[in-house]
């Protein structure tokens, strides 16, 4: 059996909206989760890295200069392996208060793109990827869960552009 490297890894943005200060009693639960929830992310079969700054999170990164909004990104191995993350335990148990803490909004605020395997995307990055996702519907160069699209393509499109 021979072992053949990683050429590509799974890259993920969310963000959102929130409906109340992060230090408010409102955002309590959701702040004080981020740290399990995190460490539970860390230690994910198929987890490769997550966007964090001094704080060991990514709440105080900026995004689309809106103050509103925090980001959530990672690289995982796979969509199989985020999946499995986002729907089991206490993340699971977060996605379901998620509108208590973040607002509704009509426009996709989460995207998937392929990353060459040792790539950390930047948040302008992430911000190109989900723009690209809003403006033209999942393509191989920004996709959602219910519309992936294969590593293979991924690198079709980054050769022609």
């Amino acid at each position: 059996m021979t072992y053949e490297p990683v050429s590509h890894e799974l890259a993920q943005v969310n963000i959102a909206r929130l409906r109340f200060p992060l230090d408010s009693p409102e955002l309590k639960d959701f702040v004080d989760a981020l740290d399990p929830v995190n460490a539970t992310a860390d230690a994910a079969n198929g987890f490769v890295w997550r966007l964090e700054s001094d704080s060991g999170n990514a709440t105080d990164i900026a995004v689309f200069g809106d103050e509103w909004l925090i980001v959530n990104m990672s690289v995982w191995r796979d969509t199989d392996t985020l999946t499995a993350f986002m729907y089991q335990g206490q993340h699971r148990e977060l996605l379901a208060r998620r509108r208590e803490w973040f607002e509704r909004v009509s426009e996709a605020m989460a995207t998937l793109w392929w990353v060459p395997a040792g790539h950390r995307p930047t948040v302008a990055e992430a911000e190109e990827r989900l723009v690209h996702l809003r403006e033209h519907g999942p393509t191989p160069y920004a996709f959602t869960l219910r519309t992936s699209f294969p590593a293979q393509e991924a690198e079709a499109v980054s050769r022609s552009a």
